[in-house]
Order: structure tokens, then C-alpha cells, then sequence
């Protein structure tokens, strides 16, 4: 093995010494050709084009020269680009060809001859990060050559090309070839490049490289690669010898007699016959030999064998993705993530209105093209290979590879050759996948397990949403025996299955599983990741103002991707709501809003996608370096990293990611298990007290108006107080402006009827206050603290009927800095209890879920804010079952806030969960104590209370009340509202007397003062 490096130097050609050259040239190729048996190919009349070029690199400018012969009179068009034409000569004679849109047509047969210029500028093109390594324009520069695709007047379909380039010394020149040849002339090299087969365009890539050559099984493989990464050769060309074996064995032998590995400078790559570009940006990441490289030797079979009739859509990218990257996962045991990533990529990228069919497909252009020419075009070759058979897969590329070399091909060609094999009219199958857009939205509508003629049997209806697709579904069931596999046939709108079982037990049904199928993914199955932030078509990029300068180069590069950019402050729920987030930095108060905060990464820079919880169709992404220069380099680098959902950097090196999991298939429980209970062996409260007596936090969950329920409670705080333990009562009923009245009560500074004044109790709880009359007095002869829980009710009431961003200052004020909206189950238990009530003040479920979240939080942040002004102190919290049971409500957030283990203690409201509680209680039913009502219908007016009706055989009928009388008193208490009727009456007894002060319209004029001693 020899390494050689090269150096630099210019030299310029005239076009009548190119004239001369060419011909030499023409004839040398000439007695080349002979050695080749190439007799197949002569009899096929087509042209044969000779190029002749040389370079000024200094002006980026190409001087050639291109002889074509045409065999037979035809009509041909030359394209010509943004390229300078000197002279056209047919069969000797100069022309003047009228060139349309950079086009011109020539009919005729013989020799044409066209002498042209064309200046390819450094910078011509610019890199496209979201089509990273692509596509790109013609560069000269003094750097080097690259030239693919219009830099010679182009002719339609394929031909014989042979191209000599004379080019500075000091450049080693790679085109498509079977035998390179050079010789030295001066201060130029002479190279002339030997391909003796049919091609459809030629490409010409120059620079100044170290070389490095092995050869295997007669097959020369080269590396050209800069001095700086000379030393990847070696490893370079050892994974081309793996490749080469692996697709010799799969399809047949390597066509062509060389390989070139080229270290492109520019950060693009590129395919042709006998050769592959590599960014220079990109050659030293492992994956890039790992995956990349296989694709890119894969396409000297198809793409660089087998031709492309691009005009009819590309079908060799997917075909390649499928034998390369997919098969390695697949040769991994990962197939099915793979292709859950093709799935993933192209629901994030892919928009319905402008999506493309693979028909219409020619190359990448940005990442949704990627995701629907590569990854679809993959899925499409993987079903079609599950429907016709390894073996018939195999082997019609095999006879491709062999029919048609050296062809252009077009879908069609594929269908009739697939067809052709498999004994399969397949034109439905390429009808819907390769001419229509789109893909299956399937809806797992109902599902039951029934015997049916003694036997268990799973009835499963399927619906396909939008248009209507053919498609083969697989089936896997689980039952307490083992898996139960089928395979359904779908094509209409809605199917019902039976699919019997014998005498297991199904457990659970996964469809789809292995992701064989081309469709939309569930919810469920949809991981947050990067490419669903890149993909949307609604992005923002939250700007913090104290870190703007460090943040400013990514902030323009994602300018350039369509993101909008807006400061903190100006993001409201309704924004969130209907774009995904790039949040810069991990302090945003928008990170509080949504996720009640987030742990700051470590060292380096990291970049986590999660779910918008306010709308889970959207993601939110945070941002964060140490640095600019990390923050530079990583903006670049994201896009590299679309299926993750997590990336960390060390300076220029990934050193983790990860992609957060999902389900597998579209899944379907079919069995919940009978939980019984051994009355024997139930734990007794006393128990369970000793158990959980010195958990920082207790959770007593009550049902509001079941009094067994707050007996227990009652039954905790006095089992602890007996402990000597040291603890508060949090109390969700309470709300905390009014938490100074109930100081004043359990200090005795102030009545139970003030306290119960004070504190606006019936009008903001509404629910009987001897309910909790006995905990709170229990509190009071202990001194126990009672902590108000609850916010402001109007403050809940305001945001369930307009949200969050309906607040005004000293609203916000009010709530919690940080709140946690992304537990989605406890979002979707809280929409079964929406959707169950018909009557509810919110119409909005988004706006009763934002108040429920406030209601949690509120609470959540007072028991915090207990314990750490505290020290030392247990709290005792009562709420709602529902603010409880699961953790979801107020236990899970307190945890979040300051880390202390808790305990849930939950009433048994229905089928038994291990995941509802940490103890289930069962507590026998217990009437309430008795409430005395007066038995009247009540209105205020003019701030005073007036009866509207009195209600017959009632207490207020019997004392001789009427309609109109106005209410001034109860026992000496004033009244002066409702809650004033309310305070009075709660603790009286039946058969006490009590007196009922009115006022009582006269006649004519005026009032007249009345008394009533009532018996209760």
C-alpha cells in the first residue's frame, strides 16, 4: 500500500488545441474499445459522446469540448444550461441552434461538435441543513472540482461517454470509470477515464487527495481522502470489502472493475458508476461506514446499473434504504424499529397538502422529500416482498440486475418484472402505493371477547379513516397459552373479524406490531422527537433575554426553517397551544407553565423534546449550552438527530441519546383481572396508622358528602396526635385568603359563627359543615394548625370557563409560578369525568382541564410551602378522591416540589386498582348528622334576604312565616345572606326552640316587625 500526496499547480487550454486532443483522444478510445467485448452493446445504436475539458481555476471557468456521434438520424435534445456555446458543428458544418430555456434541439445523424464555456463559482450553492450532503451546484474552485449533473451540454437517455480532462498538477481527478489513465505534460496532468458501458450522464470530481489502494477478488478499491483523514482509508476500505461480499452474495457480481471511495470537499455526497462522494463534514462519524456506506456501494447495482427514468420517479432510493440501512437493522433484530422510524419521519415531516407520490419523487430536496422518496419508498419494497415471497423478490431484482443493465427504468418496469416472477397482477398494489398519495389511518373501533359455540372467540371491528387502502394487517394476540398470529385483509371502510381461540384466554391484541404496514401511527406509538419540532408547520423558538447573544447563530439558522421567534413574555396558552416550542435554557418560566420546571442538564449541550401538554399533536423542545461556541456547533448538528428525543454533546462529541418509548403496534387489552378480597386477612385502619405514622405526607381521600369518610380522617389525625407526632391539617375545603380566619379559630380568638362568617365557608365549599365540624374541633382543642389548601374560587371558576390567559396581573398574582400539565393520564381520566356531565360550566375541556391543573397546583404548592417554613412537621391532606387517587392530583406535584415520600389513603369508589392508592379503605356507611332547614325558597334583594315560597308542612310553615317576609334575624344573629341562615341553623337540634325575627309588608305602607319562636 502507497500513500501519495499531492500539491498545486494551473494550466489552461485553448479550444483549437482541445480540437486537436479530442481527436487524438477519439482515436485512442477507439482501439481501447476493441479489448472489450462489448458487441451486445454496439448493435444497440446509441451515441457516443467523447468530452474533452480543461480548467481555469483561478476564474472557476471549464473549457471543453464535446464530440457526439449519433449512429442513426433522430431528433435530440441538448441541454445547455446556464453554459456558454462557442461554436455547434453537424457532420463538419457550423449551426446555429436556437436555444430555448437553456435547450436546443438537433435532427439529424453523424458527428456533432460543440465547443463551450461555463463558470462555476465558489459559493454558487449553498448548503441546505434540513438536506445536509444532497444536493448541491457545480463548484471550480481552487479547493477543487465538482461537477454532476449540467456542466456539459446534456443529451436525453443513455450513451457511451468518454471523457478526458486535463487538469492543474497537483489535483487527482475521479470520474466514472473502469481503467483511469494520466500522464504528465508540463504543469497539467492528462487524465483519460475508460467506462465501456452505457451511461446516462457523466461526473467529474477533482482535489487534492492522498490515495490509498487495496484490491479485492480482482475488484481495485481506492481511498481519496484529504492528508488530514488519509489514515480513515484503510477503515474505509474494509467495510467496502464487506459490502461488496454481502451484495455479491444477495444480488450478483460487482459490475465494474473499480471503486472509488472519494472524501468530497465540499459537505455533500454523491453516487456514480464506480464511485461515491463523502462530505468532508461527515467522514469521520462511525455511522457513515456503517449505514451510509453500504447504501452508497448498493447503488452501483441500482442507480448506477440499473438507470433511472427519473422523469418517471425514482424508485432506487427507497429500493437502496431497503437493502441497506433497513436490512442491517434488520440483520440486527431491529427491523421493526426501523421501520417504526420511516413511519415516524414521515408523519412529522409529510403535510397532506403537499405531499408528493413516489411517481413524482426524483430526489431529496428536504426532509420530508427524504421521508417520502427513502423511507416510504423502502416500506413500499418491504410490503411487497411480504406479498409476493422472499424468493420472488429476490429473484426478480436478480433478473433486473441482469435484463437491465445499463437501462433507464421506470416504476412500470418494476411492476411487470415483479408480476412477471411472482405470478401476481400487482398493478393495484403499484397503482395505490407508487401513483397516490397518503397513507392508512387505522381505528380500532370495538373490540370484545364472546363464547360462541362454546368456544372464546375476539370480535374486533376495524375502521379505515379518509381514503381507502388494500392492505394485508397483522394480527397478534396474547393469551395465558402462548401468541395466536393472523394475518386480515382490509379494503373497506369498516371490517369485523372473529378469530377464535379454543380454550385460552385472550389477553391482549397488537396490531401491527412489527410495523410492516405503510400507515399513520397512533398516539400512542408517536414518540416526541426532533424531527416532529423540525417538521411542523407551526414552530416557535422562545427567546430569553438575558441569553440572547449566546443563542443568536441558532436562532437565525432556525429563521431559515421556518421557525417564528418570540420573547418569553409574549407567549400565552393559546400560542402554545397551537405550535411546537424550541424553549432556549432550562429557567423559562413557559417550562414552569407546562412541566412545573426541569432539572438543569449537566455540563455540555442538551436538547429534550417532550409532548405539548396542552396539545399533544404538538412537542416542546428545550434548548440549553454552556457556551456559544456549543450552542454553534449543536445548531448544526440537531438536524442530524430527527428520531431522538433526547442528545447530550461534550464539545464537538454526542455522548448520549435516546428516544423515549412508545408502544409497539396499535395495542388492545381484552382482559382486566377480578380482584378478590380475603376479609381474613384485610389490615385494619389501626394498622395501617402504625404503618404510614411518620410519612412527611399523609393523604386521606374523602367522597364530600360521605360522612364514613370523614370519620376515618378524623380517625387518622387522632391516632397521630395520640403518637405525639407534630403535623398540620391541610384542608382542601378552605381556600388561602381566609387562612387568618381560621387561626383566629383554632386560637380562640374569634366564634365558630364568625369563624364560619370570616372564612365564607358556605359560599365558597357548599358542602355541610358537619362534615368537618368535628375534625376542625378536634384541631382546635389540640391546637393542631389547619392549613388553608384551596385559590380563590373565582380565580378556578374564571380559568375553567376562559383559561389560563384570561387572567389579568394580580390574577397571576395569585397561582402558582410552575405548574405540571403533562400527565396525559390523568388528562384522560379527567376527560371521561367532562364528558360524563352533560352540565358543567366549561364548555371547553382544554379550559376545565388548565383550572383543574390550577386547582392541583395551588394545593400542591401549600403543602410545600407548609413543610419548608416547618421544619420538623408532618401535614395531614384532605381533598377529594379525585385530587388524589393515582398520585396524579396534588401528590405527584408536591413530590416534584420538595422530594418527600407520602402515602394515599383512598375510599374504595369502584373496581379495584393496584396502581389508585397505596391502601384502599372500605369503611361501612354512616348517615351524616342531621342539617335543620326552615323549609323556605330564599332570594336576596336590596341586600336584604327575602322568602320567596315557604314550602309546605315545613318548619317556617308551621312558625307562621309567609311569602315576602324579609329575614332579620336567627336567635339574635343577623341576616344579612344566605350563609347567614346557614351558620345559624348548622349546629341546632331537632325539638330546640329557636327565634325568627321578620319584617312584614303592611297593607298600605311601610313594614311591621314580627318574631317567631320555631321549634325545631
Amino acid at each position: 500500500m502507497n500513500i501519495i500526496a499531492v500539491g498545486k499547480i494551473f494550466k489552461i487550454y485553448s479550444i483549437a488545441k482541445l480540437v486537436t486532443m479530442m481527436k487524438n483522444f477519439i482515436f485512442i478510445a477507439l482501439l481501447v474499445s476493441i479489448f472489450f467485448t462489448c458487441s451486445a452493446e454496439a448493435v444497440e445504436n446509441l451515441p457516443r459522446y467523447n468530452l474533452s475539458v480543461s480548467f481555469d481555476m483561478k476564474q472557476n471557468l471549464i473549457k471543453g469540448i464535446s464530440s457526439i456521434t449519433l449512429p442513426e438520424k433522430r431528433e435530440m435534445n441538448i441541454s445547455t444550461e446556464n453554459l456558454k456555446i462557442i461554436s455547434v458543428m453537424l457532420n463538419g458544418q457550423p449551426i446555429e441552434p436556437e436555444i430555448k430555456d437553456g435547450v436546443f434541439t438537433i435532427n439529424g445523424k453523424g458527428s456533432l461538435e460543440i465547443a463551450y464555456e461555463g463558470i462555476f463559482k465558489e459559493g454558487y450553492g449553498k448548503e441546505n441543513i434540513s438536506n445536509r450532503g444532497i444536493v448541491s451546484k457545480n463548484i471550480i474552485s481552487g479547493e477543487g472540482i465538482y461537477l454532476a449533473g449540467l456542466w456539459y451540454p446534456s443529451i436525453e437517455g443513455v450513451a457511451y461517454y468518454s471523457l478526458k480532462a486535463s487538469l492543474p498538477k497537483g489535483l487527482i481527478a475521479i470520474s466514472e470509470a473502469d481503467a483511469i489513465t494520466f500522464t504528465y505534460s508540463g504543469q497539467y496532468t492528462e487524465y483519460v477515464f475508460n467506462f465501456p458501458h452505457p451511461l446516462n450522464e457523466i461526473n467529474l470530481v477533482a482535489g487534492k487527495y492522498s490515495e490509498l489502494k487495496e484490491t479485492y477478488n480482482g475488484i481495485d478499491i481506492y481511498g481519496y481522502f484529504s492528508s488530514k483523514n488519509i489514515s480513515l482509508a484503510k477503515k474505509y476500505i474494509d467495510y467496502t470489502k464487506k459490502y461488496l461480499k454481502m451484495y455479491e452474495e444477495l444480488l450478483s457480481p460487482y459490475p465494474y472493475k473499480r471503486f472509488s471511495i472519494v472524501e468530497n470537499f465540499l459537505p455533500i455526497g454523491y453516487s456514480m458508476p464506480s464511485s461515491t462522494l463523502l462530505s468532508q463534514h461527515e467522514v469521520d462519524l462511525p455511522f457513515i461506514v456503517e449505514t451510509s456506506l453500504g447504501r452508497e456501494i448498493l447503488h452501483q447495482w441500482f442507480g448506477n446499473l440499473i438507470y433511472v427514468d427519473y422523469k418517471k420517479g425514482n424508485w432506487s432510493e427507497g429500493l437502496t434504504t431497503y437493502l441497506s440501512d433497513f436490512l442491517f437493522e434488520e440483520r440486527a433484530g431491529k427491523g421493526w424499529q426501523c421501520r417504526k422510524n420511516f413511519l415516524i419521519d414521515y408523519q412529522s415531516y409529510v403535510k397532506p397538502d403537499e405531499e408528493i407520490a413516489l411517481k413524482d419523487f426524483s430526489q431529496r430536496t428536504d426532509f420530508a422529500s427524504k421521508a417520502i422518496g427513502y423511507g416510504k419508498g423502502a416500506m413500499l419494497f418491504h410490503m411487497l416482498k411480504n406479498l409476493i415471497g422472499d424468493d420472488a423478490f429476490y429473484k426478480t431484482l436478480k433478473g433486473l440486475i441482469k435484463e437491465k443493465a445499463f437501462q433507464e427504468i421506470a416504476w412500470d418496469d418494476l411492476r411487470i418484472a415483479f408480476e412477471k416472477v411472482s405470478s401476481k397482477n400487482l398493478e393495484w398494489f403499484f397503482t395505490q402505493w407508487v401513483n397516490q398519495t397518503g397513507m392508512p389511518s387505522i381505528e380500532i373501533k370495538d373490540t370484545r371477547v364472546a363464547v360462541l359455540k362454546g368456544i372464546p372467540t375476539v370480535i374486533v371491528e376495524l375502521i379505515q379513516k379518509g381514503k381507502l387502502y388494500k392492505f394485508n394487517l397483522s394480527l397478534k394476540i396474547t393469551t395465558n397459552a402462548g401468541e395466536i398470529t393472523k394475518i386480515l385483509d382490509i379494503e373497506k371502510e369498516k371490517e369485523t373479524f372473529e378469530i377464535p381461540l379454543k380454550d385460552n384466554t385472550p389477553l391482549e391484541m397488537i396490531f401491527d406490531g412489527d410495523y410492516d404496514l405503510m400507515r399513520k401511527l397512533s398516539e400512542e406509538e408517536y414518540p416526541p422527537v426532533i424531527s416532529r419540532l423540525l417538521g411542523d408547520e407551526k414552530k416557535l423558538v422562545v427567546v430569553p433575554e438575558k441569553d440572547r447573544e449566546k443563542y443568536t447563530g441558532l436562532i437565525n439558522i432556525l429563521k431559515g426553517e421556518g421557525f417564528d421567534s418570540k420573547k418569553e413574555e409574549e407567549i400565552n396558552d393559546e400560542g402554545i397551544k397551537t405550535s411546537s416550542l424550541l424553549v432556549l435554557g432550562f429557567d423559562s418560566p413557559i417550562l414552569k407553565r407546562l412541566f412545573g420546571g426541569l432539572k438543569m442538564p449537566e455540563q455540555g449541550f442538551t436538547l429534550i423534546v417532550k409532548e405539548n401538554p396542552l396539545n399533544t399533536s404538538k412537542v416542546v423542545a428545550i434548548f440549553y449550552g454552556n457556551s456559544k461556541e456549543e450552542v454553534d456547533y449543536a445548531a448544526k448538528e440537531i438536524f442530524n438527530y430527527g428520531k431522538y428525543s433526547f442528545i447530550r454533546f461534550e464539545k464537538d462529541r454526542n455522548i448520549e441519546k435516546k428516544t423515549d418509548e412508545t408502544k409497539q403496534g396499535i395495542r388492545v387489552s381484552l382482559y382486566k383481572p377480578v380482584f378478590g378480597i380475603q376479609p381474613q386477612n384485610t389490615i385494619q385502619l389501626d394498622e395501617i396508622i402504625n404503618t404510614i405514622s411518620d410519612k412527611p405526607i399523609i393523604y386521606v381521600a374523602e367522597r364530600h358528602t360521605n360522612y364514613e369518610d370523614h370519620e376515618v380522617q378524623l380517625e387518622v389525625i387522632r391516632k397521630l396526635y395520640q403518637k405525639g407526632r407534630r403535623f398540620a391539617i391541610g384542608m382542601e375545603m378552605f381556600q388561602k385568603p381566609f387562612q387568618k380566619a381560621i387561626n383566629d379559630y383554632i386560637s380562640g380568638a374569634i366564634s365558630e359563627r364568625e369563624f364560619l362568617k370570616d372564612s365564607q365557608y358556605f359560599k365558597r365549599w357548599q358542602f355541610d359543615y358537619n362534615l368537618y365540624r368535628e375534625i376542625v374541633e378536634f384541631a382546635k382543642a389540640k391546637n393542631i394548625p389547619v392549613i388553608a389548601l384551596n385559590l380563590w374560587s373565582e380565580i378556578i371558576k374564571k380559568v375553567s370557563t376562559e383559561g389560563l390567559d384570561a387572567l389579568i396581573d394580580v390574577e397571576k398574582g395569585e397561582i402558582p409560578g410552575d405548574m405540571d400539565m403533562s400527565d396525559e393520564d390523568y388528562k384522560r381520566r379527567l376527560k371521561e369525568v367532562f364528558e360524563q356531565h352533560s352540565k358543567h360550566g366549561s364548555k371547553n375541556f382544554d379550559y376545565f382541564y388548565q383550572s383543574q391543573i390550577l386547582w392541583d397546583e395551588t394545593m400542591a404548592h401549600s403543602v410545600d410551602e407548609f413543610l419548608k417554613k416547618n421544619p420538623g412537621y408532618q401535614i395531614v391532606v384532605l381533598a377529594g378522591v379525585g385530587h388524589i387517587m393515582y398520585g396524579s392530583g396534588i401528590p405527584k406535584r408536591a413530590y416534584r416540589l420538595n422530594g418527600k415520600d407520602y402515602v394515599t389513603l383512598i375510599p374504595n369508589i369502584g373496581p379495584l386498582e393496584d396502581d389508585a392508592g397505596n391502601f384502599i379503605l372500605f369503611p361501612e356507611y354512616k348517615s351524616p348528622p342531621p342539617t335543620i332547614k326552615l323549609g323556605v325558597i330564599l332570594k336576596e334583594v336590596e341586600n336584604r334576604l327575602k322568602v320567596a315560597r315557604v314550602l309546605p308542612d315545613s318548619i317556617a310553615k308551621k312558625a307562621g312565616l309567609k311569602n315576602d317576609d324579609i329575614l332579620v334575624s336567627i336567635d339574635d344573629w343577623k341576616i344579612q345572606d344566605m350563609d347567614d341562615v346557614r351558620i345559624v341553623l348548622f349546629d341546632k337540634n331537632q325539638g330546640e326552640t329557636i327565634k325568627i325575627k321578620v319584617l312584614r309588608k303592611r297593607f298600605l305602607s311601610g313594614h311591621e316587625a314580627l318574631e317567631f319562636t320555631v321549634t325545631l
